[in-house]
């Protein structure tokens, strides 16, 4: 080929190119001529959708855009929200039969269209809008990333959409489960229940409910046989009926009084769209014969549990067409039954909490997580209705690190994979300040919305922009802890101690060395006050198992006052003497920060006395 033709080939691409790479239809650096346009009558949702995109255009470039319900002449508008002007203009779309969060976001020719489905949708949509063109982060409840736009901020022509695969989705952290607005911004569509946010998913998280149902306070007197055997005994004189007793299953009249209960919720509760039915909170399966027999036949004690919930089912379907009956498969009901298969009108919410935290559920080499990933399976095979209760949190330490962050994306994954409708991921949601907390939420959250994203770039992305210069050391600590675990060989689940992580002398030493780093580096002081209070977890590392445990037994018997500060354990002297600074540090930095919880069972309010008596041994040694 001669040079001329040659030359004349590449111009040719060239051209071809330039044909087929898509226009620069909006530039964000010069909206002048520009407006946000809204349906005539909004939901109150496309109001607030508008009105969030009004805040953060204005932030990152300068520019408050208007917000009007009608497109007024030559101007070019970003239209929020399914109104007739968007309809009829050249980047219109029917949003009439989307999803309550679909969404779809289209640009072109110098028009930009944000909607969505009612009543979530449009509000999504500009949240992923504010993501991925203007790379908004919203952080946590009081940092929110708005990068400034460039002299030159072109978006390319474009027509995206998007259908959440999670219909349920619950990063229970008290980050969003006291923050509203915030919870809105992360998709987290089962707290905002305000309609400017969108109100909450129809669907409600399946729990405990047969203590409700069934309450021995009313029954337990004259029908002891309405209650679980035991050893020969019924448990019907209990001080905690989720505690410590369950319904006999296959008795008629429990049944029956079940079923009147749930019937009678929903009368009072029109529009709901499921119910629990649910075991309690213990491992007290019944033992009488009509039960045994129902579970040995299932081999599985969801056998007696099931045909009971199947009977409410039944009734429910007859009385509330449309509502379906959501019962836990949890502890000893997580085995998936033989024999027996949930009516179409029974959702299963299946529980991990027997899972370890060190690694992915989908690591059948543990074996914590091997019998869990055969019974999400099972219930694949026989229920097309499946949640997930899963953890995120150590009951027992809040505060204490937890080595499973590069576990949240593989879970996520795996409950995806698997067809599973929603997923309740418990943190520590009646806390503010627990273990990384705030990094925790942000990668959950993210990954509920959209799972496809990577774990490692999000944990990555918040700490950049959270603690700033002063992220790479803590980076290197969470990366050791997490390593240090898996090289201890430990699998230890969401009920854990310093020990049971493999958290030992050496790792608080480096937790405290990590954060003594990135205090040196921060620059300004709004890092350091984050690297401030990311040194309470460390300093929580370095106390290790100092105090021992503080069971939920003793925090009853402490509140009911049946013991004092004397029945505590004491510690070694030596070790109170080189841990009891660390301890004084930390409960000082709580109460500057507002962490309010050291465990799921016992405020910081109720353990400081407790504490303070081991401060109080090292000042008398």
């Amino acid at each position: 080929m001669t040079r001329s033709r040659l030359f004349a080939v590449l111009i040719g691409l060239l051209l071809l190119g330039n044909l087929t790479t898509p226009a620069c239809a909006v530039n964000l650096a010069d909206l002048s001529g520009w407006d946000i346009v809204i349906p005539s009558e909004p939901i109150e949702s496309e109001i607030y959708a508008a009105e969030e995109l009004q805040h953060f255009l204005a932030e990152a470039t300068g520019c408050e855009l208007p917000v009007r319900r009608n497109a007024e002449g030559d101007r070019h508008h970003f239209f929020v929200g399914p109104s007739a002007a968007m309809l009829a203009s050249n980047v219109g779309f029917d949003t009439s039969k989307m999803g309550d969060e679909d969404l779809r976001i289209v640009i072109r020719g110098e028009n930009l269209a944000i909607a969505g489905g009612r009543p979530r949708g449009t509000l999504y949509a500009v949240y992923a809008f504010l993501e991925d063109y203007l790379s908004v982060r919203f952080l946590t409840p009081d940092h929110t990333h708005v990068p400034k736009t460039a002299e030159d901020h072109p978006l390319d022509e474009l027509d995206y959409s998007y259908h959440p695969p999670l219909s349920f989705r619950w990063s229970y952290y008290g980050e969003t489960n006291r923050n509203p607005a915030f919870a809105a911004r992360m998709r987290c569509n089962t707290i905002p229940k305000d309609a400017k946010f969108g109100g909450v998913t129809p669907r409600s998280r399946i729990s405990h409910s047969f203590h409700r149902q069934l309450p021995t306070s009313r029954y337990g007197e004259d029908h002891t046989e309405y209650f679980t055997l035991r050893d020969g005994k019924r448990l019907s004189d209990v001080k905690n009926d989720s505690r410590q007793t369950e319904p006999c299953k296959s008795n008629p009249e429990v049944i029956r009084i079940i079923t009147e209960s749930v019937l009678a919720e929903l009368a009072e509760n029109p529009g709901r769209s499921n119910i629990s039915v649910s075991q309690n909170d213990n491992h007290l399966y019944c033992q009488c014969e009509n039960c045994a027999a129902l579970d040995a036949e299932a081999e599985s004690h969801m056998g007696s549990h099931l045909a009971l919930v199947n009977a409410v089912a039944d009734a429910v379907a007859q009385k509330c067409p449309g509502v379906d009956v959501g019962t836990l498969a949890y502890v000893y009901t997580r085995k998936p039954p033989k024999g027996i298969g949930p009516r179409g009108n029974v959702q299963i919410q299946l529980c991990s909490i027997e899972c370890s935290q060190v690694y992915p559920i989908d690591d059948r080499t543990c074996r914590r997580n091997k019998e869990f990933c055969k019974d999400l399976i099972g219930w694949g095979k026989i229920c097309d209705d499946v949640c997930i209760w899963t953890y995120n949190t150590n009951f027992h330490n809040y505060l204490l690190p937890c080595p499973n962050l590069r576990n949240i994306e593989p879970n996520i994954r795996l409950f995806v994979k698997h067809g599973v409708k929603g997923v309740f991921m418990q943190g520590p949601g009646n806390a503010a300040g627990g273990d990384f907390s705030g990094l925790r939420n942000y990668i959950t959250s993210r990954l509920l919305w959209d799972p496809d994203l990577s774990g490692e770039a999000l944990m990555d992305e918040f700490l950049r922009l959270h603690y700033a210069e002063a992220a790479p050391p803590i980076r290197r600590f969470l990366d050791l802890l997490c390593d240090n675990a898996r090289g201890k060989g430990v699998d230890a689940n969401c009920f854990a101690h310093a020990r049971d992580y493999a958290i030992d002398e050496a790792i608080g030493r480096a937790a405290l060395a990590a954060m003594d780093e990135a205090a040196a580096l921060a620059k300004s002081d709004a890092v350091r006050l984050r690297v401030e209070k990311a040194s309470i977890w460390a300093l929580r590392a370095a106390v290790g198992d100092l105090p021992k445990r503080l069971s939920a037994g003793m925090r009853d018997q402490w509140n009911r006052g049946e013991i004092t500060l004397d029945d505590f354990p004491t510690m070694k002297p030596d070790e109170i003497a080189e841990k009891g600074p660390h301890m004084r540090k930390l409960l000082a930095l709580c109460k500057k920060h507002g962490v309010d919880r050291w465990s799921e069972g016992w405020s910081l309010e109720q353990s400081t006395p407790i504490l303070q008596k081991f401060l109080a041994q090292v000042a008398s040694e």
